[in-house]
């Protein structure tokens, strides 16, 4: 079958949830037994993400293939369990980024480059690019909101790609906003009519209205919408308000999508196996219990920075049958005065990953809390290095140990600037700056990791060697690594030639671990990641007692 494509544009305003719902989409079209993809077209210029503050655009999301990728992409995978890659994530930056580079090259014979043809011709290379022989369906957000001007040339190039493919190898899905007015009493479609006018100007005459709200449409409202906008009128469907994101698909399903994308693409007629779904959701509504996570970060004011982060440990809850409660904490307000008050509750503490000085002090503070009480610890990225910064100060006793990146004249730099990194899977040595554009070395992507036996990390993973998502510039210093293991640190996760430490953690001590790697990038509602899992299993432990899990 010719690969078919569904485009996911947004209307009236900005973080509707159009990733969400495209995942959904995919999801239930897998379900279906329909292999797919799903890529995200952001209008922004930056190259990627890989710059941008967590505070105006959430986490920097890393593929098995080092590139630096949208949040959404994380949606992608968790919902479709299928791994993205750079072609799966492109910018309006990285698109003019290789259409300049063309021109200076001389590709374009000296011609005019102008947006039309040129940089919409780049964009629909991008998105065939997706489509192969073993590929049913590929989705395709586009980022932002219609009406955004800097998303001009992603419209248009979706525009041309009916023309160029045939209609009935192009859905187009619009996501708008149908909001309730509490005062009136009323459901408003105005927004929905001008949003839908707006791309019907560009040339886009939607197939399917979906229509976000914080309750149900009923069928009038809904044949108000399919009369305004041009649809048919089963082609309106609600996406409404849901208290946990995992039950979209099945609300979707609810509504016939699923059923009407197959019809209008004429797609394999069965129906989806979504028992899997089901199960899920029937966990996360019908927990046996619940237990507190302090998340020690500097981003806890923007949930979306640390949502991966978020998903993984909820994942680690389905695994262990516990509602997960995270706390976040700025790690700014943490010293030896308030550790005890803001984590005396906690039956886990989680330091996550980061770049910068600033709360470092503070997770240090959590660190020497975690471990001098027994408190299940899971340390990522930079958590892991302060993990071994406090280990290092207050258990080796190296005065003022510290890594590069916070103190380059420090006595001890137990973490440090790496100086070079290795490529194991193509089996070389690269130089350094290969894969960083930052100004500084960079760490991208997905790396193996052998594993100690009779460690807590062999006791998750249940295996000799694994390979994880890296995203980072620092080091563990190898310098220290035989005066560390002496005072009791163990290294139990080590790249394969051992020159690069993955994994450190305490054999004293109930569950405490840290990793240089980002586990959350590769946890799955229905396969929670190992160290999720024993990281929640521990804290349910360490609340309720030693009780097995029931089967």
């Amino acid at each position: 079958m010719k690969t078919k494509f569904i485009f996911v544009t947004g209307g009236v305003l900005s973080s509707l949830g159009k990733g969400l719902a495209a995942a959904s989409i995919g999801a239930l079209l897998k379900a279906r037994g329909l292999t797919c993809t799903i890529q995200k077209l952001d209008p922004y210029i930056n190259v990627d993400p890989g710059t941008m503050n967590p505070f105006q655009h959430g986490e920097v999301y890393v593929t098995d293939d080092g590139a630096e990728t949208d949040l959404d992409m994380g949606h992608y995978e968790r919902y479709l369990d299928v791994p993205m890659s750079q072609r799966n994530n492109y910018t309006s930056g990285s698109i003019y980024h290789t259409v300049i580079t063309k021109e200076r090259r001389g590709d374009y014979l000296g011609g005019t480059v102008q947006v039309i043809p040129h940089i919409t011709d780049e964009i629909k290379r991008a998105v065939l690019s997706l489509g192969g022989d073993n590929l049913d369906v590929a989705l395709v957000e586009i980022g932002g909101t219609v009406g955004d001007i800097e998303g001009l040339p992603f419209l248009e190039a979706i525009r041309q790609l009916r023309s160029d493919l045939g209609k009935e190898n192009v859905l187009y899905i619009h996501l708008t906003l149908v909001p309730y007015i509490k005062t009136a009493g009323e459901l408003k479609t105005k927004p929905t009519q001008h949003s839908v006018k707006e791309l019907r100007s560009i040339g886009i005459q939607p197939d399917i209205v979906l229509c976000r709200s914080e309750c149900a449409l009923d069928e009038s409202v809904k044949a108000k919408i399919a009369l305004f906008c041009n649809v048919d009128k089963d082609a309106v469907f609600c996406a409404v308000d849901v208290d946990n994101i995992y039950k979209v698909p099945l609300k979707l399903y609810d509504e016939g999508l699923d059923q009407k994308v197959a019809i209008m693409l004429k797609l394999p007629a069965k129906n989806p196996d979504l028992s899997a779904w089901h199960a899920l959701v029937q966990r996360l509504d019908h927990p046996q219990g619940e237990v507190t996570i302090g998340i020690c970060g500097k981003y806890v004011d923007l949930k979306e920075a640390y949502k991966s982060l978020h998903e993984a440990l909820v994942h680690g809850g389905v695994a262990n049958e516990v509602k997960v409660n995270l706390r976040y904490i700025n790690s700014e307000e943490i010293d030896s005065k308030s550790v005890a008050g803001l984590l005396k509750d906690c039956d886990g503490v989680l330091v996550p990953g980061g770049f910068g000085s600033r709360g470092v002090e503070g997770k240090i503070k959590a660190i020497e809390y975690a471990r001098k009480n027994k408190v299940p610890f899971f340390g990522i990225c930079l958590g892991m290095q302060c993990a071994v910064i406090e280990f290092a100060r207050n258990v080796a006793g190296l005065a003022g140990a510290n890594s590069e990146e916070f103190d380059q004249n420090t006595a001890h730099p137990v973490i440090y600037l790496m100086k070079e990194w290795y490529d194991f899977q193509k089996g070389r040595m690269e130089v350094r700056d290969a894969l960083c554009n930052k100004g500084g070395t960079m760490r991208l992507g997905a790396y193996p990791c052998r594993l100690v036996s009779d460690t807590q990390a062999y006791a998750a993973y249940g295996q000799d060697d694994i390979d994880e998502r890296h995203r980072h510039r620092y080091e563990f210093n190898k310098a220290y690594f035989e005066q560390l293991k002496a005072k009791g640190l163990t290294f139990s996760g080590l790249s394969p030639d051992g020159e690069l430490v993955e994994i450190v953690e305490l054999a004293d001590h109930p569950w405490f671990l840290g990793c240089q790697f980002h586990p959350e990038f590769k946890s799955n509602p229905m396969r929670p990641h190992p160290l999720f899992r024993e990281f929640i299993g521990a804290a349910k432990r360490l609340k309720y007692g030693a009780k097995k899990k029931k089967d």
